[in-house]
C-alpha cells in the first residue's frame, strides 16, 4: 500500500491485491476518517481488526443511537463526514432515529451497514433485517455492495453522495464480503468527487445585487450552509457594505457573530424578538445557506414576523430547497461562500461608496437592548428552586467564547435558543427539526472529539437525560471531558406545557421521577454536582472547566416556569362528544376561567 501511495503521487495508479476489509479501511483513510462510532460486532470484526494499524480510532458507545448523534456533531464541527457501524440487524436498526435526525439536519455521514451473508439472505436468519428498505426513506441514498470487487467503489459512491447531497448514506455490505481477495486501486477524494458547486448562475447573482442595491429595508438570514461553507466572514462583509441587519436561522446561532453591531439574533421558536421585529419590516430578504424551514419561520411570541410581501433571494446548495417553503424572487443554486463572495464582489462594483445608514444601526441597537432587558428581567424572576431562565443566564455568563454548546429538545433546551450567543462558527450543535430527545449529550461527545481543546457543554432536560445518561460511561472510558447540564424539573416539560394550556392541568405521563443524577454520574466515574441555588452555577462550571473531566451538573429548576408550546399551530382545545367524556370538554371547564 505504501508503494501504491507513492506511485499515486507520481500520477501512476495501479491495481494491487488486497482483501475487501483492507480496501474499505484504506478508502476511509483516504477520506480523512479518524474515528468510527458504534458497538463491536462479529459482522465487521475482520475490518475492525485493521483500525488501530490504519490510525482509525473505534469509539465504542453504549447504544448505537448515540453513535450517529456523535458522528452528526463531529461532522458539523470538523467538516469531515462521520462514519458509524454496527452489527447487522439490531445494531443497525438501533441507529434509525439518529440517522433520520442527521438526514433532516443535512449532515454528511456514512453508515457502514453489515447485512446477512449472501448464502443466507432471505432466510430470516439470526439478526437478519432488510436494512436497505428500513433506511431508504431516511438517507440520501442506499448503496449496496453486490460483489467483493466493488467494496471500495461502492464506498466511494457513498461518500460522494453524502457530501454532494448533504446527508447520510447507507453502505450495505453482506457480512461475508469483508473476506476474500481482490485487485483494486485506492483513489483520493478529488479523483471521484467534487466538493464545490460554484457561485450559481451569474445572471441571477446580478439580479440579486440589483434587489439589494435598491432595497429600503433589507435583512439577511444566515444559516447552516454559510457555516458549513466557511462563508460567514463574507456574509459579514455584505452586511457591513450596505448596513444590513442580520438574523440567524432557527437553532444556528453561530451563523453570524452575536457581538456584531448588525446582528439581531435568531428567528424561530424561542428566538429573539429583536430578530423578529427587524425581519417583519423587510422588503428584501437575502437568505444564505438556509432552507427557510416551515417550523423555523413559524410565528413566535405572538409575532407573525416572516414578511409576506418581501422579495426573497435564496441561496442554497440543494436545488430541492429553493422556494420549497416560501416563494422567492431570485433562487440561486450555489455554494454559500462562493455565492456570497460573488454577491459581495458585484455589490462593491454596483455601490462602490455606500452611505453608512446610521439609522439602521441605531434601530438594531434599540431592538437588541430592549430584548436583552426583557431576557434578563424574565430570568431574574424568582423560581423554586431556580428559574430555568436564570440558570441559563448564569451558565452563559461563565462559558468561554470558544465553547461548543449542544442542545436537546424540550422546554428548557428550547428556551436556551434565546440566551445562546456565539461569536465563532461551528459552536451551536442543536437537535434541529427532527426533534428527537436524547441528542445533546452524545452530540457533545462527538463535538469534543472533533475539537479536543475547546470546552463542550450539553444542555439537556431530565427527560432527555434518561435517554442518554448511559453514555457517561463512554465519556469516562474514552476520557471525553464534556459537561452535561441537566435541567431537572421532574417532567417532560414541553408536553406538560401543552397539558397546562390545553388540558386544564391534567398531567398524564408528563411527571417523571429519577435518581439523583449527580450520584449516578459519580458511580460511573464522572464528576457529579447537585445545584439548587442560581449563584452556585457559575462557580461550579468554572471548577469543572478547570478539571477537564466528564461531569454532570444536576440543576434543579422550577417546573412551573415553562416556555409556550412548540406547536400552537398544531394544537386545539379539546372537544368531547360522548357524555362519558363531557367533563373534559373545553366548553365545560374553560367557562370557569372566562
Amino acid at each position: 500500500m505504501v508503494k501504491q501511495q507513492a506511485e499515486m503521487k507520481k500520477g501512476v495508479v495501479k491495481k494491487v491485491k488486497m482483501t475487501p476489509s483492507e480496501a474499505i479501511v484504506e478508502t476511509l483513510v483516504a477520506e480523512g476518517v479518524k474515528e468510527v462510532y458504534g458497538i463491536v460486532g462479529s459482522a465487521f470484526m475482520d475490518m475492525l481488526d485493521l483500525f488501530p494499524t490504519a490510525g482509525i480510532r473505534f469509539l465504542p458507545v453504549r447504544h448505537e443511537q448515540s453513535a450517529a448523534h456523535m458522528a452528526d456533531a463531529y461532522t458539523r464541527v470538523s467538516g469531515v463526514a462521520g462514519v458509524v457501524i454496527g452489527q447487522n440487524g439490531p445494531g443497525i436498526t438501533n441507529m434509525v432515529t439518529s440517522v433520520a435526525a442527521a438526514n433532516q439536519a443535512h449532515t454528511p455521514m456514512v453508515v457502514i451497514s453489515p447485512s446477512a451473508g449472501t448464502p443466507t439472505i432471505g432466510w430470516d436468519g439470526f439478526q437478519e433485517a432488510d436494512q436497505v428498505s428500513i433506511f431508504s426513506a431516511i438517507t440520501k441514498e442506499t448503496v449496496r455492495v453486490t460483489h467483493k470487487s466493488r467494496v471500495a467503489d461502492c464506498l466511494r459512491t457513498a461518500f460522494r453522495i453524502a457530501y454532494a447531497e448533504r446527508g447520510p448514506v447507507l453502505y450495505d455490505i453482506p457480512r461475508d464480503l469483508f473476506y476474500g481477495e481482490l485487485e483494486d486501486q485506492i483513489l483520493q477524494p478529488h479523483q471521484y468527487r467534487a466538493d464545490s458547486r460554484g457561485s450559481g448562475d451569474p445572471a441571477l447573482t446580478k439580479q440579486a445585487v440589483e434587489l439589494l442595491k435598491h432595497a429600503k429595508n433589507p435583512v439577511i438570514i444566515s444559516g447552516r450552509g454559510a457555516v458549513d461553507a466557511d462563508g460567514v466572514d463574507t456574509v459579514v462583509k455584505i452586511a457591513e457594505h450596505l448596513t444590513i441587519p442580520v438574523a440567524v436561522s432557527y437553532m444556528h446561532n453561530d451563523a453570524f457573530p452575536a457581538d456584531h453591531p448588525l446582528a439581531v439574533g435568531p428567528i424561530g421558536y424561542m428566538g429573539a424578538k429583536s430578530a423578529m421585529n427587524t425581519l417583519k419590516n423587510a422588503d428584501v430578504v437575502l437568505a444564505i445557506g438556509t432552507r427557510l424551514s416551515v417550523f423555523g419561520t413559524l410565528p413566535c411570541y405572538d409575532i407573525d414576523y416572516f414578511p409576506k410581501a418581501a422579495k426573497i433571494i435564496q441561496v442554497d446548495i440543494n436545488p430541492r430547497n429553493i422556494a420549497r417553503t416560501h416563494p422567492v424572487e431570485v433562487g440561486i443554486i450555489g455554494d454559500a461562500k462562493a455565492t456570497s463572495d460573488e454577491i459581495y464582489r458585484l455589490l462593491k462594483e454596483a455601490v462602490p461608496s455606500p452611505d453608512k445608514k446610521q439609522y439602521r444601526l441605531e434601530e438594531v441597537s434599540k431592538e437588541k437592548t430592549a430584548w436583552e432587558k426583557e431576557l434578563v428581567d424574565l430570568a431574574m424572576e424568582d423560581g423554586s428552586p431556580i428559574n430555568p431562565r436564570r440558570a441559563l443566564l448564569e451558565l452563559t455568563k461563565v462559558l468561554p467564547d470558544n465553547t461548543i454548546i449542544s442542545t436537546d429538545i424540550g422546554n428548557v433546551s428550547s428556551t436556551a435558543n434565546a440566551y445562546l450567543r456565539f461569536n465563532q462558527t461551528r459552536r451551536h450543535i442543536a437537535a434541529l427539526t427532527f426533534g428527537n430527545t436524547g441528542f445533546a449529550y452524545p452530540a457533545a461527545l462527538g463535538a469534543q472529539l472533533a475539537e479536543p481543546d475547546s470546552p463542550v457543554v450539553a444542555i439537556i432536560g431530565d427527560g432527555a437525560w434518561g435517554m442518554s445518561l448511559h453514555e457517561v460511561s463512554t465519556a469516562v472510558e474514552q476520557d471525553i471531558p464534556v459537561i452535561a447540564c441537566v435541567f431537572n424539573n421532574k417532567s417532560w416539560a414541553a408536553e406538560k406545557k401543552n397539558q397546562v394550556d390545553y388540558y386544564d392541568n391534567r398531567f398524564i405521563g408528563s411527571n417523571i421521577q429519577a435518581p439523583e443524577f449527580a450520584e449516578v454520574a459519580k458511580s460511573m466515574g464522572a464528576l457529579g454536582y447537585t445545584i439548587e441555588k442560581p449563584e452556585d452555577i457559575g462557580p461550579v462550571v468554572k471548577e469543572v472547566l478547570e478539571k477537564r473531566k466528564p461531569a454532570v451538573l444536576n440543576i434543579y429548576v422550577d417546573g412551573t416556569q415553562l416556555a409556550p408550546p412548540f406547536r400552537r399551530d398544531a394544537l386545539q382545545l379539546p372537544t368531547r362528544l360522548l357524555d362519558k367524556y363531557k367533563h373534559l370538554d373545553y366548553e365545560t371547564w374553560g367557562s370557569d376561567k372566562n
